[in-house]
């Protein structure tokens, strides 16, 4: 299976992306902002980066664009219990 280009729009910004499948690349983006908050050790510039996290993201491909809502935690309740900076993807 060949990489599509996706544009991924958090309502702030689009980014052009290649990737296999909607949810596959909203994933990879939002792992990749993770990243960023896990490797950040000031504590003031991880408060700015969390509350700019995106709740809402839409990944639009050539014939279709599909919407997903995104319910970020601080420190996991749910599936990754006393992880940081986890992640709830829903299709919307």
């Amino acid at each position: 299976m060949a990489k599509r280009s996706f544009t991924i729009d958090t309502g702030k910004e689009k980014l052009e992306v290649e990737g296999h499948e909607h949810k596959n690349v909203a994933v990879k983006y939002l792992m990749k902002r993770r990243r960023s908050l896990l490797s950040t050790k000031d504590q003031a510039k991880v408060e700015t980066l969390f509350s700019d996290l995106p709740s809402h993201i839409a990944i639009i491909g050539k014939q279709l664009t599909k919407s997903y809502d995104i319910k970020w935690e601080k420190v996991g309740s749910e599936e990754f219990a006393g992880a940081r900076f986890t992640f709830t993807i829903t299709e919307v």
